[in-house]
């Protein structure tokens, strides 16, 4: 930073900044016109918060009462203001919001632009950059800003986006932010009258502040002709959700969709209702078509709240649940007080009888969308699916209305099912619905674990997101089906009388085995039984009752959770001819060394199936080697093809 003076400095701007710049100048945006939003949609915001903080604050009024922008073209100039009497910015924060990446996001940004390429228009909106979308149409920019209270200074921004800005005291007459952009020469069509009704008429006429624009007007004839310079209010000024729906299209609402989430794409869905009764309020709720860089992180989510029109708090989390922190939208309470705090809003009654409406509504709508569109929800599914899913976990409440949403890939098509969809197509004497846990679906097709559930026809969905472990045990059951682990130990597949006798047969052969083996691997398993879900592997390992799935064990180790590797039962298919060979040297000799060798090995390879990693590979790989060896050396070798 460099001092010309007592009262201007100049500041270089942090380097993402320079960076972000080139990119938003050059390469961003396809439509230049969306700076006027974007410009208009920061002015409504500071005319927001300066009318919540005059609630307990009303002398930050004093002076200019009206809340209100105005535009205001000069040809003669060639620049266009942007002017709010909003709450204003002092010193720092104009060097803060405008000069680093503290507020703007840019570092963010910049990395995730990096990844996509520089013309994904879809990145822009999530950070909260849209102030240099000024830069698309002007070559130089001031603001010159007055925080609301008495005695305040004004001050002046100035940059030509090329490495630095200047701040420099200046003079304003009340509270407020002016933005001037001195318009590049081919930009010059932003100064008409016409084209500045259109782009506001277009994208902010649900602004609930009024617009002005500054229009010419000619009056009288001849030598009593004049021209004189006025405001006009352009836009209808009134909240979009107070308006009915039958009033509204579906661009307008797309646009307030994106004023109130900074998002550049459509919304995917949106409801729109109000509600009378014990409370009154009206919302309007949107689902994005994409999630935003940053919904799993510690920022504060939620909707806007506003009570009698006056915008309350920005994020009000209290209003919807955690599992639906995707929603974008606002709430509009004729029943909470205005001077409300997040304190009152936990305890309210209220508060809770709007969380409970809005959320049924927000199910609904999402019900309608997988019936009426399901391309469109399978996009919702894709991006938000596991979010929805924690709520199975998180509120009892809403479990069979999340159930019909859930979707999953299935041993039976490609693509995503239901489970509504899954028990129409139950086999005749299936009892419940059965899914395997793992990686991928590719982890899962083929695991040892569906052996019998193949056979009978019985089919499996493939959960393959870390949170079904809890989502599914949070639901349990659905349309009076029990859901079932095909892994988990408890499993049980309706027999005939002649087959458990088969069973109890096979098991009684297995006893001496089935000791030895858990001699062999006594620190590795708590059990050694007969399987009735194998027919084609040797062995499998199945989660005791309480225990986890070996992928959500291996996900919680990575991200550094202590977490043990809990011991498994091990099933073995006694008909299998490994484990036949190995009861015949079990009888005859038990002692060998080949019968630990196999059984380390058996044990490994179960490892495998389940999706765990083996504690030796090295040791895995000889056994394996050895083995192939000792195989290759009882079979005669085949004759290369002659002339090779």
């Amino acid at each position: 930073m460099s001092v010309e003076s007592s009262q201007r400095e100049t500041h270089n701007f942090q380097a993402e900044i320079n960076q972000l710049l080139n990119l938003v100048i050059n390469s961003l945006y396809s439509h230049k016109e969306i700076f006027l939003r974007e410009l208009v949609s920061n002015a409504s915001d500071a005319l927001d918060k300066l009318r919540f903080r005059s609630i307990t604050e009303p002398e930050l009024l004093e002076g200019a009462p009206e809340l209100a922008i105005r535009i205001i073209p000069d040809e003669a100039a060639g620049t266009l203001t942007i002017e709010d009497t909003g709450i204003g910015m002092t010193h720092d924060e104009l060097v803060k919001n405008l000069g680093t990446i503290a507020h703007s996001g840019s570092r963010e940004f910049l990395d995730l632009a990096s990844k996509r390429g520089q013309k994904d228009v879809n990145l822009i909106g999530q950070f909260g950059v849209g102030f240099y979308s000024a830069y698309l149409v002007a070559d130089q920019v001031s603001v010159v800003s007055r925080a609301a209270g008495k005695d305040s200074q004004a001050w002046r921004w100035s940059s030509d986006a090329k490495g630095s800005f200047t701040v420099e005291t200046a003079e304003h007459a009340t509270r407020g932010t002016a933005i001037t952009l001195h318009l590049k020469q081919d930009q010059k069509e932003f100064l008409s009258e016409w084209r500045l009704r259109e782009l506001i008429t277009q994208y902010s006429d649900y602004v609930s502040h009024p617009i002005h624009l500054q229009v010419k007007k000619t009056t009288g004839e001849g030598a009593e002709e004049k021209t004189e310079t006025k405001l006009e209010v352009v836009n209808k000024a009134s909240a979009l959700w107070q308006r009915s729906k039958s009033e509204i299209t579906d661009e307008q609402y797309q646009e307030f969709y994106k004023h109130l989430s900074h998002d550049w794409e459509p919304a995917l869905t949106w409801t729109h209702f109000r509600t009378e009764g014990n409370q009154v309020f009206t919302s309007l709720i949107f689902v994005p078509k994409h999630p935003p860089f940053d919904l799993d992180s510690q920022k504060p989510r939620g909707v806007r709240l506003f009570v009698k029109r006056v915008l309350i708090m920005d994020n009000c989390e209290e209003m919807l649940p955690q599992w639906l922190r995707f929603v974008r939208g606002v709430v509009d309470s004729d029943d909470l007080p205005l001077n409300v705090s997040r304190e009152l809003l936990q305890d309210s009654a209220v508060v809770q009888g709007i969380r409970k409406h809005v959320t049924k509504k927000t199910l609904d709508m999402l019900e309608k969308l997988a019936k009426d569109k399901p391309d469109d929800y399978r996009t919702f599914w894709q991006a938000f699916g596991p979010i929805l899913k924690e709520g199975l976990a998180m509120d009892v409440e809403y479990r069979e209305k999340i159930g019909g949403l859930l979707r999953y890939e299935s041993s039976r098509e490609e693509g995503l099912t239901s489970l509504a969809d899954y028990v129409s197509r139950m086999k005749e004497g299936q009892e419940a619905i059965y899914y395997v846990f793992g990686e991928t679906r590719k982890a899962v097709v083929d695991s040892p674990h569906l052996e019998a559930l193949k056979k009978r026809g019985y089919e499996v969905l493939y959960m393959t997101d870390p949170v079904d472990e809890w989502a599914i045990q949070g639901l349990k059951d659905f349309q009076g089906k029990p859901i079932v682990s095909a892994m988990h130990a408890d499993l049980k597949l309706k027999e005939t009388d002649e087959e458990k006798r088969e069973k109890e047969e096979r098991a009684k052969g297995l006893g001496p085995l089935a000791e030895k083996m858990k001699e062999v691997l006594k620190e590795q398993v708590r059990e050694v039984r007969a399987s009735d879900r194998l027919t084609d592997s040797p062995c499998c390992l199945v989660v005791p009752e309480g225990g986890s799935h070996a992928f959500v064990e291996r996900l919680l180790r990575e991200r550094g959770r202590s977490v043990p590797r809990a011991k498994r039962i091990l099933e073995v298919n006694p008909q299998h001819p490994i484990i036949q060979h190995l009861r015949g040297l079990q009888e005859t000799d038990p002692g060998s060394a080949q019968m630990k060798e196999w059984v380390e090995m058996l044990y490994d390879q179960a490892l495998l199936t389940e999706g765990s990693s083996v504690e030796d590979p090295n040791r895995f790989a000889r056994r394996m080697t050895a083995l192939m060896t000792q195989v290759a050396a009882q079979t005669p070798p085949v004759a290369a093809p002659a002339g090779t």
